[in-house]
This record gives structure tokens, C-alpha cells and sequence, in this order.
């Protein structure tokens, strides 16, 4: 039985786009309130009934909401151009050694725009 577990994280954070136009209005210094998406995918294990304990994955990411939660993002390093497709792999990157089975990050920048990353 294949399963797909997704965890919910998030935080405030400031940032800016220093690659865009000066005339955006996202290069100017702004702030949002990121919501998270953390999937993981695999069979069950039999025994326990379940892929992975949520709480495995609340661990493996606080090391990263410790460095994300209201902070400036372009000082984080390899944020310096902290796009929601950059945070997005950046966070990827960071779990996909501590976290078997990750299959997806979800970056929700504002309430209606999000951006899904899928590793590779």
C-alpha cells in the first residue's frame, strides 16, 4: 500500500528579490507568511500501519525553521536570491538526507500563489 504523508509547517520571514527590475515591487524589502508543505511517499510498514511519524518530519525540519522563522531570508546562505523555486529547493536539498521517502516541497508565498518543488 503506497501513501503519501504531507506535514504542514510554517513561518514569517522577510526578504527581497534583488534579480528583478528595481521598479518590482517585490525588490524592495517585504515580508510574508510562508506556509510549508513537506511530502513524503512510500509503502506502509505492516507492523506499524503508518509511512513515517509526523513527528520524524516536524524534527528533521526544525533544524530549518530555526534558521527561516522570522528572519531576513537573502542572510540565509544559499538564499541570497530567496525566490519561493529557490526556498523551495533549498529546503529539498536540506531534508532529503535526514527524511527517506521526501517526494515533494510546497512553498506557499501568499494565500493564492505557491510553488511545488519535486526534487532533481
Amino acid at each position: 500500500m503506497q501513501v503519501r504523508l504531507i506535514k504542514d509547517f510554517q513561518f514569517e520571514a522577510a526578504h527581497r528579490l534583488p534579480m528583478v527590475d528595481p521598479d518590482h515591487k517585490c525588490f524592495r524589502l517585504h515580508g510574508h507568511s510562508f506556509k510549508i508543505e513537506v511530502e513524503v511517499t512510500g509503502p506502509i510498514d505492516e507492523t506499524r500501519g503508518w509511512l513515517v511519524d509526523y513527528s520524524d518530519i516536524g524534527r528533521a525540519f526544525q533544524p530549518l525553521m530555526d534558521q527561516l522563522d522570522h528572519n531576513y531570508l537573502n542572510e540565509v546562505e544559499g538564499l541570497e536570491n530567496p525566490t519561493s523555486e529557490l526556498l523551495a529547493r533549498w529546503i529539498y536539498e536540506r531534508l532529503n538526507a535526514s527524511l527517506p521517502g521526501l517526494s515533494r516541497i510546497t512553498v506557499h508565498e501568499t494565500c493564492n500563489s505557491r510553488c511545488i518543488y519535486e526534487g532533481g
